[in-house]
């Protein structure tokens, strides 16, 4: 059996922002250049946002920085930052970059000067208990009325002053002991911040969303994305709805849904969308006796922006069986479909196809592949449900297909261009092969303390195909490629579009790129001395042009060890750095460090076949999410076969079952017995001994996942 490892527009309306909280935000007079910078067709100044607007184009109209001049950009500043996960959106406001990195550790850093003014520390780790053991901090921050707000791995929202970075108010968004965590960056709207949490790969969660007034912390409303046990009630008629979408004692058996990711605020019908994730756990025969469609998993749901009340939802995966979620980033824009004006959400969701949905009912107007599919034949338009290949839903035990659990298309942001009318996708095109032998209803259980319990076992590799990544620009009209460009990896950066005709992204092997939006000719590149995944900025300050990416491997991206080795990219010596760029930017970056793993002296090591593939299963549910398939790091965590620890049997003990190493991201496992422990340390010295033998590895481990 495969063993599963972990490896983890144009906005409708043009009106200024007139709703009766914003006046009282701006005394009733005009509002702030900052509020005035969230609507889609303002004027780049600022970037206050995740995806720098409501809508989440990750667009901005500036074009001082364009395709004639952009060989002439470079970098005008830097600031090296500690260990700690870099990949995550900054954002920029008055003159101030802000970002989260580590474990939410945010930092404000001059754009004039390069200076960082302020840090804030809220020791998340420390905190975190048993929710350290998925995610690595989280992925972006927001702003509202003159406070950074950011996430944290235990739960929390903290607001921060934007000129002191002292706390403003402080709200803990999950129950005491829910086996959840938070990952993907709160956005904000009219007033309010609305945040979601992640946990459905490991625990029978119910995933939600929770709003709460952006200036006091007060709490407002909050969403379930799945069904309760309905002997305890619904919360609403969405829960009685969905519920009988559900079959079996599914509120014992699992759930799921969460919102890890994608939020976005429609203002022009005043309604929030929501891109939810996968079921839990992924088996549809163990999760709801594989039956019924399961509502809300795996769909964009619309809900009252103002009350949290369902409006109206799209499922994109309909009984989802495969860990395809919804929750990749969700975009608005307004197009013109077969003559007619069209407010619409786009998304290019981890199943490959590509959605265009109207926004104001939910109802499909087009979906396309956008890469090789092929557990599908279509996406039926006139029911919306997808053609399923027969077997996909490995009713025999086991099945192969494309794409995977990675998904198409991961977390890193996909950008949208109104002047081009393009979306630009960081695209993966991978294989699957997935088995549920011997794996029941019955012998499920959930792992518990937050183990990754997918009740399937799966492995990726390329299939046989020499491309795994690609960056498309795609038609959303036409729904077909413009231009596609073959990438090294599938591990590619967010992407940002700007009015300069460009399209910027990063890669794993430390290129940070420049692209003409029209023919995708590459037009500059600069060596960032590190990978850069994470998604970039543009703004402007005092008549000035800047790019803004953060440089260093980290979240999901640092998972794929085998393949990112050719890279050298390792946890305590890759450079972490916020890069700055203006045309005439002559700064330059130190060289970068060689790194080549070198396995640890371990003279008395000798092999154990069984204690070996014990600890194996042991690594792979609890340990490869951060430290990499086959024990092969790939910048997320450090490299173990490179480490003493591993060699000393008390000391290992010390840093996994009583959690010596807590504040640094470690965490513990307390419940591991004398017996694990020492199962768990034999495989890393079994994987260490491979590489002092010289072995090669192979381009993928046993099996992958990206995500929360």
């Amino acid at each position: 059996m495969l063993r599963p490892v972990m490896l983890g527009a144009l906005v409708w309306s043009l009106a200024a922002c007139g709703s009766a909280d914003q006046q009282a935000l701006a005394g009733k007079q005009a509002p702030e250049a900052w509020l005035q910078q969230l609507d889609d067709a303002s004027s780049g100044d600022d970037w206050p946002a995740f995806g720098r607007t409501y809508g989440e184009q990750h667009y901005s109209p500036l074009e001082q920085i364009n395709e004639g001049n952009v060989k002439d950009l470079g970098l005008v500043w830097s600031v090296d930052l500690p260990a700690g996960n870099p990949a995550t959106g900054p954002i920029e406001v008055g003159g101030s970059v802000y970002l989260a990195t580590g474990y939410s550790v945010v930092r404000a850093i001059d754009v004039a000067t390069g200076k960082v003014r302020w840090e804030h520390d809220p020791k998340a780790p420390e905190a975190s208990g048993v929710r350290l053991r998925q995610g690595w901090g989280s992925r972006g921050v927001a702003y509202w009325n003159h406070k950074v707000i950011t996430a944290t791995q235990d739960g929390r929202l903290v607001a921060l002053d934007e000129k002191t970075g002292a706390p403003v108010w402080t709200v803990q968004t999950l129950d005491d002991g829910a086996p959840m965590f938070i990952s993907g960056p709160p956005r904000v709207f009219d007033g309010k911040v609305i945040i979601g949490n992640a946990g459905s790969d490991e625990s029978a969660v119910r995933g939600f969303v929770t709003a709460f007034d952006a200036d006091t912390g007060k709490f407002l409303w909050k969403f379930y994305t799945v069904p309760g046990d309905p002997a305890k009630g619904f919360e609403d008629a969405a829960q009685e709805m969905a519920a009988k979408t559900w079959h079996g004692e599914w509120w014992k058996y699992g759930g799921g849904g969460s919102a890890w990711n994608s939020i976005t605020y429609d203002k022009a019908n005043d309604q929030i969308l929501i891109g939810t994730g996968n079921g839990a756990p992924w088996n549809h025969k163990i999760r709801s006796l594989g039956k019924g469609d399961n509502l809300f998993v795996c769909s964009i749901v619309a809900l009252d922006a103002k009350t949290g009340k369902y409006k109206w939802h799209y499922q994109i995966n309909p009984g989802e069986s495969w860990d395809f979620n919804a929750a990749m980033d969700m975009q608005l824009a307004d197009l013109t479909i077969d003559g007619k004006p069209r407010q619409v959400v786009t998304t290019a969701p981890k199943n490959g196809f590509y959605y265009v949905i109207d926004r104001k009912d939910g109802k499909l107007i087009s979906a396309e592949p956008f890469v090789q599919v092929t557990w599908a034949k279509k996406i039926d338009l006139a029911t919306g449900r997808p053609v399923e290949n027969p077997g996909v839903r490995y009713e025999s035990g086991k099945t192969t297909f494309r794409p995977t659990p990675l998904g198409a298309h991961s977390w890193m942001p996909m950008a949208f261009s109104p002047k081009t009318g393009l979306t630009y996708i960081p695209a993966i095109d991978l294989q699957v092969r997935f088995d549920d032998t011997g794996i029941t209803r019955e012998n499920f259980k959930f792992a518990g303390g937050m183990g990754l319990s997918p009740g399937v076992g799966y492995a990726i590799d390329a299939g046989g195909s020499k491309v795994t990544g690609w960056l498309i620009a795609w038609d959303p009209v036409t729904q077909k490629a413009r231009w596609k460009l073959p990438m090294p990896t599938h591990g590619n950066g967010g992407i940002m579009a700007t009015g300069g005709n460009l399209v910027f992204q990063g890669r794993p092997d430390g290129g940070f790129s420049a692209y003409n939006a029209q023919d995708g000719k590459r037009l500059w590149n600069f060596d960032a001395r590190a990978g850069v995944v994470a998604p970039p900025i543009t703004y402007r300050v005092n008549g000035k042009q800047y790019v803004t990416v953060i440089a260093g491997i980290g979240t999901s991206v640092g998972l794929f060890g085998p393949m990112f080795e050719k890279y050298g990219i390792d946890y305590r010596t890759q450079a972490r750095r916020v890069l700055t760029f203006a045309i005439g930017g002559k700064q330059t970056l130190p060289a970068r460090i060689p790194y080549k793993a070198v396995a640890f002296e371990d003279a008395d090591y000798k092999p154990n076949a069984a204690l070996t593939a014990r600890g194996e299963g042991i690594f792979g549910g609890r340990c490869a999410v951060c430290h990499g398939t086959g024990v092969v790091a790939g910048g997320t965590a450090p490299d173990l076969r490179a480490s003493p620890i591993p060699h000393d049997s008390q000391v290992f003990a010390q840093v996994v079952k009583d959690g010596a190493l807590v504040p640094n991201g470690m965490p513990a496992f307390g419940e591991f017995t004398p017996d694990q422990i020492e199962a768990l340390r034999q495989y890393i010295r079994s994987r260490a001994y491979v590489l002092r033998s010289g072995k090669p590895e192979t381009p993928f481990g046993s099996a992958h996942k990206t995500g929360e």
